[in-house]
């Protein structure tokens, strides 16, 4: 009995690895007319040689946002207003800060060639003090597939001046 159910686990894994060859072909078949179909829809998962002229672009008017000086407890917040330049529809998939302070607010929907969109962002200085320099990770179907946006200044502690 146990050496049939080894059996059967061997036949299904077997039949599990021919489906998933048979995904794989069915991508390379989506590719048209020479282009890289995969780096429209994620190009961290696009594999081989990458068509960087035929994808989503953005051009920001800015990607660092100098604040200067706030106090303690202030909650900075600005718009990175940027266009997709590309020739492909751009679709922002994640935007993240590496803490918890920082929070940004993406467009969710499909941006076409040509049309503009923003990325608004708060920081949040409370129990933040001094210099300050706070990125925020936008993943897109851009080429690179990651683009960094920075807010920087100074927070004077409550209180106690600069």
């Amino acid at each position: 009995m146990y050496l049939g159910l080894v059996l059967i686990a061997l036949l299904l894994t077997c039949l599990a690895c021919k489906n998933e060859a048979g995904a794989s072909k069915q991508i390379e078949e989506i590719q048209t007319e020479g282009k890289i179909s995969s780096i429209v829809r994620s190009p961290i998962s696009a594999d081989g040689i990458i068509d960087t002229v035929d994808v989503a672009k953005m051009d920001f008017e800015q990607t660092i946002y100098e604040f200067g000086e706030v106090d303690e407890g202030a909650v900075v917040r600005h718009e990175f207003k940027f266009t997709n330049t590309g020739k492909q529809p751009l679709l922002i998939q994640n935007a993240h800060s590496t803490c918890g302070c920082t929070v940004p607010d993406w467009p969710k929907d499909v941006i076409p060639p040509g049309q503009s969109g923003v990325i608004k962002v708060e920081f949040d200085t409370k129990g933040k003090t001094e210099l300050q320099e706070k990125s925020v990770i936008i993943t897109s179907n851009t080429y690179p597939s990651i683009t960094r946006l920075y807010l920087k200044g100074i927070v004077n502690k409550l209180g106690g001046g600069k």
